[in-house]
């Protein structure tokens, strides 16, 4: 008797076994369904890459005044023409009047240079100027370093910032380092030259507008 009722106990654990495979298949088969009806990856629409336009280079004509980053503002007094060896270069002489400089810069190598600003971008660095420096507390030489790559750069807004934060109100020599007073100097002509050829008015009604603008004044009186 005990043997056979070994033998029904296997047939139950067997009966159990294949259900339980049977429902795997059947849960595999649902989920191969489900698979099925996601689209695949070739069914994806191809996304095409819009190749970008080469940017047209600018064509600056005699007396335009433009701005090479390095050297300021400066006036195209000529365009000529140059042959280097079978090649036929292109190039603008511009003057720089402020450091009394003429460079030659190859149309096709213009990348550097650029118009000079709009009236509302002149409008908006006296704006900046009007408002508070910001003081910074890391050691001087690295500042010196950033305010030097900012007046270099050409960017019109950012010489604005160097002109604003360098800015003492005052002109005792004792208030200010000379690499300092160096650097607003150097900020302050540069953004100056740009409002004189922007604004078309005098050099001494410029520097009216500017220490206007940056609470100097007073200085400008008594200079006067």
């Amino acid at each position: 008797m005990p043997k056979k009722k070994k033998v029904k106990k296997t047939k139950k654990l067997k009966k159990v076994k294949k259900t339980k495979i049977i429902s795997k298949a059947k849960s595999s088969a649902k989920f191969v369904e489900k698979k099925g009806n996601i689209s695949g990856p070739e069914e994806k629409p191809e996304i095409k890459k819009i190749k970008k336009q080469p940017t047209e280079k600018r064509i600056y004509n005699l007396k335009d005044f433009v701005v090479y980053p390095k050297h300021g503002v400066g006036q195209i007094i000529a365009i000529e023409k140059a042959s280097i060896g079978e090649i036929e270069i292109q190039f603008y002489k511009i003057l720089v009047e402020k450091e009394k400089l003429t460079l030659t810069v190859p149309i096709n190598q213009q990348s550097k240079l650029r118009p000079i600003a709009s009236i509302n971008q002149i409008n908006k660095c006296t704006s900046i100027l009007k408002t508070k420096p910001k003081i910074k507390r890391t050691m001087w030489s690295r500042r010196a370093q950033e305010y030097d790559q900012k007046i270099n750069s050409g960017k019109i807004y950012e010489l604005a910032e160097v002109v604003k934060d360098l800015n003492k109100n005052t002109d005792i020599i004792a208030d200010q380092s000379y690499s300092e007073r160096q650097l607003f100097e150097k900020a302050y002509e540069r953004l100056k030259s740009e409002f004189e050829a922007v604004l078309k008015i005098s050099s001494e009604e410029v520097q009216k507008k500017m220490d206007k603008a940056l609470g100097r004044i007073n200085i400008s009186e008594n200079v006067q």
